[in-house]
């Protein structure tokens, strides 16, 4: 079953990540693998991560931390990257 959730950049944290208003609990039952498609602005990730995870430099990651998510670029500032600020749309689905 499809869903969609729509959102927006709240905060940009002190790394460049780009804190959301969308919380793990909005999401319910949707996958959390590569089925879950994360579009912040015009870039988009798929797959939802933990804190912790292994993705290689430079890649745009969509990460679950103090239950919310954010989306950050690996190893750089993902707002300063990408041109993102506070008020960029965020759509999730899957």
């Amino acid at each position: 079953m499809a869903g969609k959730l729509t959102g927006k950049v709240v905060e940009v944290d002190s790394t460049g990540s780009l804190v959301t208003d969308i919380s793990p609990a909005d999401l319910g039952d949707a996958p959390r693998d590569a089925s879950l498609r994360i579009l912040v602005d015009e870039h988009e990730t798929y797959g939802l991560f933990e804190g912790e995870h292994s993705q290689p430099e430079m890649t745009l990651v969509a990460i679950l931390d103090d239950g919310q998510i954010k989306i950050s670029l690996v190893g750089d500032s993902a707002s300063a990257m990408l041109g993102v600020q506070i008020g960029a749309p965020v759509e999730v689905n899957w």
